[in-house]
């Protein structure tokens, strides 16, 4: 009996192998909800200390599964726009400003948190090794990015360029281009977030611009001191701050 032929390149053992699925959530879908929930909470339909239809109305009104509707809720949980109370339901705590819709591209929200959170992490080691590892040449390029917001923030101009630059600074000064090449993979998203942003801080007082530059101040004096624990630190403060500024209410 001839022999049964099989795939060059493999084996019998091979060809028995099943890579593993893993369940896949519908990012999409979930997105798209949550971001339905904040449009509604911004415009006022479901107001601070309310309590949210239950999730079976809420689902059936949004024409989506419970466990889609649920994850949306946990993103909302996350964002503190809404707190979960044990066998009573979810309450509304926070009511964005309207113009986080005015400023925000359509169907972005839930991308920009993430790549907040995807920065703190990458750009808070980023300033670690920067506290170790920066040159006289790099102490002085990020000053200089500095500056420069420091000017924006005096003749109230959104300044997004010289944000990036500044933390693109701080990445290079770790001395690893992995970094500057994760920051610049993401640069759309990146600079979607940092729009958002300015654009909301320059509704508000000028001191909320002062804050923000406040936390770039920390940054950069702990990086030079060579505190590479109070640089990590504050990074990871600063981009996490930004993230939840953007539902900050009026």
């Amino acid at each position: 009996m001839a022999k049964e032929e099989q795939p060059i390149g493999t084996t019998g053992s091979e060809q028995d192998i099943k890579p593993v699925r893993r369940p896949v959530r519908d990012r999409t879908l979930s997105d798209r909800v949550y971001e339905r929930i904040v449009s509604m909470i911004v415009e006022g339909e479901f107001a601070v200390g309310v309590k949210l239809p239950t999730e079976f109305v809420l689902s059936e009104r949004l024409e989506v599964s419970r466990p889609v509707l649920r994850q949306a809720l946990k993103q909302l949980r996350e964002d503190g726009l809404v707190v979960s109370r044990q066998g009573s339901g979810s309450y509304v705590t926070r009511r964005p400003d309207g113009s986080v819709l005015d400023f925000a591209p359509v169907g972005s929200i839930a991308d920009i948190q993430r790549t907040f959170e995807f920065r703190a992490a990458i750009e808070g080691e980023a300033a670690y090794l920067a506290a170790k590892r920066r040159s006289e040449r790099d102490i002085q390029k990020m000053k200089k990015a500095f500056d420069e917001l420091d000017r924006c923030v005096r003749a109230n101009e959104l300044g997004v360029e010289a944000d990036e630059e500044l933390h693109l600074a701080i990445c290079d000064a770790a001395d690893n281009r992995y970094f500057t090449t994760a920051l610049n993979s993401m640069k759309a998203n990146i600079l979607t977030g940092m729009n958002l942003t300015r654009n909301l801080s320059l509704t508000k007082p000028a001191a909320r611009l002062e804050l923000v530059q406040a936390e770039h101040s920390d940054i950069l004096e702990a990086i030079i001191s060579g505190d590479a624990e109070a640089a990590r630190v504050a990074m990871r403060l600063h981009v996490d701050n930004a993230r939840k500024r953007v539902f900050e209410g009026s």
